[in-house]
Parts: structure tokens; sequence; C-alpha cells
């Protein structure tokens, strides 16, 4: 019925789109959803032109970076990918994701994350550890560099706010601020803090 796999992935995602009534989040992972399983290159994919010509635009698009698990995001990766899919990518981030080798655990700090990649995105998905008291630290470091992206982007001429202003604490980071040892040390912290309060907790 259909002249190649992207057609008819894109037939089909539209007209589920469509029936549930062109819901604000629906999101479409493509098979070449990052840039090693592409062929030859995200902007060369033939594949992913078709995508990003036949998906109906309010379908967000996921895409995992240069890899499965992207130990780096660059602007220039991100734009190269918009300019095929013809929308800003949702990010379906790996970085901390174990469950291909449950004999590793990921508590670092959240990084190799370019600063200002806010702007290239639709949305930022943390696919976390298998084990879930292991994701403090992850998330924690997350929304620290949140923070930051908020303030990087928030200009003065934005509903009259200040950076400081639009992230709604005058402690938060500033742009360009986020350093991921100062986002662990705030994760640990708390982590501790967490950990002595449960501990006070009846029956722990």
């Amino acid at each position: 019925v259909f002249p190649s796999l992207a057609q008819a992935q894109a037939s089909v995602a539209n007209e589920v789109y469509q029936e549930l009534g062109q819901p604000s989040v629906f999101l479409f992972c493509p098979t070449e959803y990052c840039s090693s399983l592409c062929s030859p290159s995200p902007s060369q994919s033939c594949y992913l032109q078709t995508i990003g010509q036949e998906l109906l635009p309010g379908i967000g698009v996921i895409w995992t970076g240069p890899k499965v698990v992207s130990q780096e995001l660059s602007a220039v990766l991100l734009e190269e990918v918009e300019g095929v899919l013809q929308r800003r990518p949702v990010i379906w981030d790996n970085l901390y994701a174990n469950d291909y080798d449950c004999r590793r655990v990921f508590l670092g700090p959240y990084m190799g994350r370019a600063p200002g990649l806010m702007t290239r995105l639709h949305g930022l998905l943390l696919n976390p550890n298998c084990e879930l008291q292991a994701n403090f630290i992850p998330i924690h470091t997350l929304g620290t560099w949140f923070q930051s992206e908020l303030g990087s982007c928030a200009l003065p001429d934005h509903a009259g706010m200040e950076p400081a202003a639009a992230l709604g604490d005058s402690q938060g980071p500033r742009e360009g601020s986020y350093s991921p040892q100062e986002a662990l040390e705030l994760a640990l912290r708390d982590w501790v803090a967490e950990i002595n309060q449960q501990a006070l907790e009846p029956g722990r």
C-alpha cells in the first residue's frame, strides 16, 4: 500500500493523531531516532526527510542525539535535526539509563549538554536508572540545568521580567552559570537531608 516505511508510519501516526482530536502532546519515535542509525547522516536520510514532510506539524518527534546513549548534545546537531524534521525535536535522554546493563548505576550530575539547548528543543524526557532511589542526583541536577537554561532564555523584554525574576528565585542559576560540579554538590546536600529525614520516620 505504501511506497516506503516512513510513509506508512507517518500515515498511521497522522490518522491516530487526528482520531484522538489532535492532542497537545502526541509523540512519535522514528525508526531512525539518533544519528548513528541514520544513513548517511540525519540531514541526508531519505527516511527522516519523508517523516519531516509527511508527519503533521503538531506531532512531536523523539530524538536521542548522536547515539542511543549520547554523552554530548550540541546545538549544531539539533539544528540539523530540526531542519530535516521541520520541527524542534523532543530529546529522549538516555544519559542515565541502565536497563541495558543493570550492573551499572549512574549517579553523576547532568552534563554534556551545551548551554542554550532549550531554544532548540520541543521538550526533554529523561530515561532514568531502573533503581528509583538512584535517580535523586540525576533529577535534581537536571532541575538545576533547567533553571540555568530558563535564565538564559528569559530576556528583560519578556513580560517586563529580568531573568532572575522569570525564575522566581533570586538565588537561582544565572545565564551560562550551570556547573555540573556545583549542581552535584547541591544535589548531594539535599539528598543527605532527605536520607536523614527518612531515617527519622517511624518504621525506618
